[in-house]
C-alpha cells in the first residue's frame, strides 16, 4: 500500500514538473522563415511525450491539459487556439504512448511517435480550417491570410492549399522535432521519470 501511494505521488510530481516545462516551451515560440509569419514553432510536446512515455498516455494528455490551461493567461484567440492545442497535443502523444505500452523499446516508442505525428498533422487540416482560421479571420481578412501564403508560394488560392501545402507538412515536422529530441533526452532523463 505504501509503496503504492509513493508511486501516485512520483507520477503526480513527474507530470506537474513535465507541465511546468511544457507551460515554458509554449512561451519560448519562434517563426520559422518558409512559413507566414503568424504561425511559431515551438517544442512543447516533447514534456507530453515524454510523459506519455515514461508514465502512460493519460500523463502525457495531462501535461497537454495543464500548458494550455497556463498559456490561457494569455490567450489572444480566446482560448479556441489553446483548445485546438490541446487536441493535437493529444492527438501525437496519446498514440504514442499507447503503442510504446504495447512494444516496450525504441521500436514502439518510434513507430507510435511517427503515427501520432502523422495522425497530428492530418487533424490540423480541420481544425486549423473548421475553428483557427475562422476565428483569426475576425482580426485579419481571409484574403490577407492566404496573402500571407501566397508570399511564399504565389500559386495557392485557397485555405485549405495553404493548409495541405504548408501546415500539415509543418505539423508533421513539428511533431518529428520533438521526437527527436525525446529520443536524445530520454535515457538521460530516465531515472527521474521512473524513480
Amino acid at each position: 500500500m505504501h509503496t503504492n501511494t509513493q508511486s501516485k505521488t512520483h507520477k503526480l510530481v513527474v507530470t506537474a514538473m513535465l507541465s511546468a516545462v511544457a507551460a515554458i516551451l509554449m512561451f519560448l515560440e519562434f517563426s520559422v522563415p518558409i512559413m507566414p509569419s503568424f504561425i511559431k514553432l515551438d517544442i512543447s510536446e516533447l514534456p507530453a511525450l515524454l510523459a506519455s512515455f515514461s508514465l502512460g498516455p493519460v500523463y502525457g494528455m495531462a501535461v497537454c491539459l495543464v500548458k494550455n490551461l497556463v498559456n490561457l493567461t494569455h490567450t489572444s484567440t480566446g482560448g479556441v487556439g489553446e483548445l485546438c492545442n490541446f487536441l493535437m497535443g493529444v492527438t501525437f502523444v496519446v498514440p504514442a504512448g499507447l503503442l510504446y505500452r504495447k512494444m516496450k523499446n525504441r521500436k514502439g516508442a518510434l513507430l507510435g511517435s511517427l503515427i501520432g505525428a502523422v495522425i497530428m498533422a492530418v487533424v490540423s487540416v480541420p481544425l486549423n480550417y473548421f475553428i483557427i482560421y475562422p476565428i483569426y479571420s475576425v482580426f485579419m481578412p481571409m484574403e490577407g491570410i492566404i496573402g500571407t501564403y501566397q508570399l511564399i508560394l504565389p500559386f495557392v488560392d485557397n485555405l485549405l492549399e495553404c493548409l495541405l501545402i504548408f501546415n500539415m507538412p509543418f505539423t508533421f515536422v513539428k511533431g518529428m522535432l520533438d521526437v527527436l529530441l525525446a529520443f536524445l533526452i530520454y535515457k538521460p532523463l530516465s531515472p527521474l521519470l521512473h524513480k
